[in-house]
């Protein structure tokens, strides 16, 4: 079986197109056509339905997409293994991170980018229920979330331990106050984050524990949306301390603790339990624990 038919195959059922697929490998449409049908002919399945105006992918379509998918990663994967072969400083570092996540890489993305210079960094902003699988099937090295996956084909290890922020505006009736209790908060208006999330799931059933409402009536989809909110006293929040820290020392946001959701927050580095990793990424596993 021919990579190169595979590689057409893959194009063609991610543009759902045989001319955008020519259009972007520089062939013509009927050399497209040709090694598609080849693949079928040597596979002995339909792969593609033809029958219809919109190109749709067969059962066994299907299938082979996602082990095309895999082929891909594959590929990269030997060409990062060669460059670094060639050089013990170079390749590629694909990380995946949610949006809060992402704000703890940096400090390290500093120190590694100044020690490894020729990797390239690239962090994938991903949801964290995706990021486990995403590990698994080969399409990331490396991932940080904020839960233990629990799963034999990983490897979590806690690398930064972070806690729930209940967060309010300096204009705020609460921003002169160290805490207060869960109970007073039935009146307030909370800017939530519409990404689930387990620490979302804590936060309701707190709420729900002691019998006090929680009013959600803005929900937003990103935590600088939340935080710019917050800080013009459109309502409150609870957020990772670690995304609204540098506002909590400027005094744009004042914390207040609220005793009865103390929640640590950690935050875990997960790798495959079964693949070897590149230097680049053993390199950053060596930056993350110095």
């Amino acid at each position: 079986m021919e990579l190169h038919a595979i590689r057409v195959f893959l194009t063609v059922a991610i543009e759902k197109s045989f001319s955008r697929a020519a259009e972007k490998l520089l062939r013509t449409q009927p050399a497209i056509s040709l090694a598609v049908q080849r693949l079928e002919l040597e596979l002995g399945e339909k792969l593609i339905d033809r029958s219809g105006k919109e190109l749709l992918l067969t059962d066994a379509g299907k299938i082979v997409l996602e082990y095309a998918r895999r082929f891909e990663t594959l590929e990269g994967d030997m060409g990062n293994a060669l460059n670094e072969m060639r050089d013990n400083s170079a390749g590629q570092l694909v990380i995946g991170a949610n949006e809060s996540t992402t704000l703890y890489l940096i400090q390290h993305i500093v120190q590694y980018r100044d020690l490894y210079p020729k990797v390239k960094v690239r962090i994938r902003r991903s949801l964290s229920s995706k990021i486990p699988a995403q590990l698994i099937d080969g399409e990331l090295e490396l991932g940080v979330i904020s839960y233990d996956p629990n799963d034999d084909r990983l490897e979590a290890s806690v690398i930064y331990t972070d806690h729930l922020a209940f967060v309010v505006s300096p204009q705020h009736r609460f921003a002169q106050l160290k805490q207060v209790s869960i109970t007073e908060l039935g009146m307030e208006t909370f800017i939530a984050h519409n990404v689930l999330s387990p620490y979302r799931e804590m936060v309701l059933r707190e709420f729900q524990r002691h019998k006090v409402a929680l009013n959600m009536d803005v929900e937003m989809p990103t935590v600088e949306t939340i935080r710019i909110l917050v800080q013009r006293n459109q309502g409150v929040a609870f957020l990772p301390k670690m995304c609204v820290e540098q506002e909590i020392e400027a005094g744009l946001l004042c914390e207040v603790k609220i005793p009865e959701l103390m929640v640590d927050r950690k935050i875990y580095l997960v790798q495959p339990a079964r693949r070897a990793l590149s230097h680049a990424a053993h390199a950053f596993l060596n930056v993350i624990k110095s």
